[in-house]
C-alpha cells in the first residue's frame, strides 16, 4: 500500500504538469488554431478548385493493344513448339506478361479487375470478353 500512495504522489503531478505544458506551443511550431485555419481553408479551396478530367490518350490504347496482340501471338507460339527448351517456364512467364497487359487494358478500358489469383484462366477470359465487348481487337 505504502508503494501505491508513493507511486500516486510522485506521477501524478508529473502527468498533470505534462499535460499542461503540452497546451503551450513551442517557439518552433505555429499554434494550433492557424493550422487548424490551414486545413480548414485548404479544404474549402479544394472543394472549389475545378478539377479537369483526364486527358485521354488514344495512342496509350493503341500501344497496349498492339503489345496485347505480340504476346498473344508469342504465347500461341510457345504452346505449338514442342522443342522449345524450358517450355512450360516461357509460357506461364508470357501468360503472367498477358495478364498485366490485359489489366492495364482494363483500366484504359475502364472495365473492372477482380482480385484473383495470378493466372486465373476464368479471370483473364472474363476480362478479354469485356475488352471484346468494348470493341477492343489484338
Amino acid at each position: 500500500m505504502g508503494w501505491l500512495l508513493l507511486l500516486v504522489v510522485l506521477f501524478a503531478p508529473a502527468l498533470v504538469f505534462s499535460a499542461l505544458w503540452a497546451l503551450f506551443p513551442s517557439a518552433d511550431e505555429p499554434p494550433r488554431w492557424r493550422v487548424a485555419l490551414a486545413v480548414r481553408l485548404e479544404q474549402l479551396a479544394g472543394r472549389l478548385r475545378h478539377r479537369k478530367p483526364p486527358e485521354y490518350d488514344p495512342f496509350a490504347t493503341l500501344r497496349v493493344q498492339e503489345r496485347l496482340g505480340v504476346v498473344a501471338d508469342h504465347v500461341r507460339a510457345l504452346e505449338l513448339d514442342p522443342r522449345t527448351f524450358a517450355r512450360a517456364e516461357r509460357i506461364i512467364a508470357s501468360q503472367l506478361a498477358y495478364d498485366q497487359l490485359l489489366a492495364e487494358a482494363c483500366q484504359l478500358a475502364g472495365v473492372e479487375v477482380e482480385q484473383r489469383a495470378k493466372g486465373d484462366p476464368a479471370e483473364r477470359f472474363r476480362e478479354e470478353v469485356e475488352l471484346a465487348s468494348r470493341g477492343w481487337t489484338w
